[in-house]
């Protein structure tokens, strides 16, 4: 019925409510790893994985192409999980890639320090310093990933349907609460609208992609959207001819479709490299 996406503070014991809530719903869970292996699968260099992956970039980081690449893949290898339908996706900002679709369910799991604290020290045997580290770490990497990547905030509780702190629930409480959102929440009417969302969104990941890393047209910021069978190419480009060629490479890979330019075209706009 749904595609559920969990966002998740470190301690909060995300995977936990996923595993419980995918068995109640008969869902399947797609772990981060399977995510993080679908990415390289892709084409991502796993040796860059630590620079970007629900990291916060470094300054350097964020101004080269290796930043686009990995959106590119992570966005495709969010849009091929959500297309499998009644699934669970954790982290990477699958909330913010599916915000638009009428049968996503987004819940963000947070729990207090202490009870953050706790859980760390007793798994993995550290000190209270210690797991205050790592939650700083996290909670700044995972802020600056989510403002960099999707231009959003992550503790804007707005951006979810739920906000479940695991601190006062249990992780079978939280999966029940989840549960019984998606079940009163989620039509026929809007599962149907939300497949067509997703189908167009993956196809229009998928070209972009094909014009990026096959054709390598240099086109920044680029994105793509699809109404009534015409893919409409976003960015930022100096150059028209590169707009039109891709505009035909576009008709051409997808002939059933109509292209058009909302391109910005910028003379003088230089390219980050």
């Amino acid at each position: 019925m749904a595609v559920i996406t969990l966002s998740r503070q470190v301690a909060a014991h995300g995977d936990e409510v996923a595993e419980i809530l995918a068995k109640k719903l008969n869902y399947r869970f797609i772990t981060r790893k399977e995510i993080e292996e679908r990415i390289i699968e892709l084409g991502f260099p796993k040796s860059k994985m630590p620079r970007y992956d629900e990291r916060k970039p470094g300054f350097f980081a964020s101004l080269v192409k290796d930043r686009d690449e990995y959106l590119y893949y992570v966005q495709l290898a969010i849009l091929e999980a959500a297309e499998e339908k009644n699934v669970i996706i954790i982290g990477r900002g699958a909330f913010a890639v599916l915000q638009k679709v009428p049968n996503n369910i987004s819940v963000r799991l947070v729990a207090d320090e202490a009870t953050r604290v706790k859980r760390l020290e007793e798994e993995f045997k550290w000190t209270k310093k210690q797991a205050l580290q790592r939650i700083q770490e996290s909670d700044s990497n995972r802020a600056g990933f989510h403002s960099n990547f999707y231009n959003v905030d992550v503790d804007d509780d707005t951006l979810f349907h739920s906000v479940i702190n695991t601190g006062f629930v249990s992780e079978e409480a939280a999966a029940d609460l989840i549960a019984r959102l998606v079940e009163e929440t989620v039509t026929v009417e809007q599962e149907a609208k939300g497949n067509k969302v997703i189908e167009d969104m993956l196809k229009a990941q998928k070209i972009i992609n094909k014009l990026y890393f096959e054709y390598k047209l240099n086109i920044d910021f680029m994105h793509a959207t699809i109404e009534d069978k015409t893919v409409i190419l976003h960015g930022v480009s100096d150059s028209p001819a590169i707009v039109e060629q891709a505009l035909r490479i576009i008709k051409n890979e997808m002939p059933n479709y109509e292209a058009k330019s909302a391109i910005s075209i910028v003379h003088d706009f230089k390219t980050y490299q």
